[in-house]
């Protein structure tokens, strides 16, 4: 095997390993939580050592940092996958809902994101991550501009906010679930105008209406 293929099967196998520990992240999050993965039990669950991970990931935050931007890069895809011309305001608001709250990792990641997870990471892992949000903010907002008729300035500003609106309205989903109980309807109809989606479309389109008409200052 020449020197050229020695290293490219070493990169390889790098990918291989280093996307192995962060399926194995993706998985305990899901399982146990943000709180309850310990770079211990992402080791055993992944098939490493610890020294092994380490080789891969200084710390836990950079696990997460990378399964972040992962979730950012997929839902940046899906979103402009599904934009279709004449799409209305208010169906793109919905749309930017179900990709985003769809995703099982992005919504929570993003709202612990600045909060904890870059408080822990190496300064090159947090420049090169910061690099690919604005990377795919461009991307979304070059897509959102033609499908609204927005300028690129407008766009940007219009899907920054919506990060923002995101995380606020994430917390909305966490009050005990009562499906199943018998609930007044009164009582009922309260708890679902606190449901993270129509506060989510309904404030999203004001913000829209708002950049639109140039108040946006």
């Amino acid at each position: 095997m020449t020197l050229a293929k020695k290293r490219a099967r070493s990169l390889e196998d790098k990918s291989f390993r280093r996307q192995q520990i962060l399926d194995a992240a993706a998985t305990l999050f899901q399982e146990v939580g943000y709180e309850g993965v310990s770079v211990a039990l992402l080791a055993s669950k992944a098939g490493v050592v610890k020294g092994t991970l380490y080789l891969y990931f200084k710390t836990r935050e950079e696990v997460f940092l990378a399964l972040y931007d992962q979730s950012l890069n997929r839902m940046s895809e899906a979103f402009i996958a599904q934009l279709t011309p004449g799409m209305s305001d208010r169906a793109l608001c919905e749309l930017l809902y179900e990709v985003a709250f769809g995703d099982g990792l992005y919504v929570p990641l993003q709202a612990r994101l600045e909060k904890v997870i870059e408080h822990n990471v190496s300064l090159d892992s947090l420049i090169n991550s910061k690099r690919n949000f604005l990377k795919q903010v461009g991307r979304i907002a070059a897509a959102t501009a033609t499908t609204l008729g927005l300028d690129q300035a407008q766009a940007i500003e219009f899907i920054k906010t919506l990060g923002v609106l995101i995380v606020g309205v994430a917390g909305a989903d966490l009050a005990p679930s009562l499906e199943g109980e018998d609930v007044p309807d009164d009582i009922q109809a309260l708890l679902d105008s606190f449901a993270s989606k129509p506060i989510f479309v309904t404030n999203a389109h004001r913000i829209l209406r708002g950049i639109r008409a140039g108040d946006s200052d």
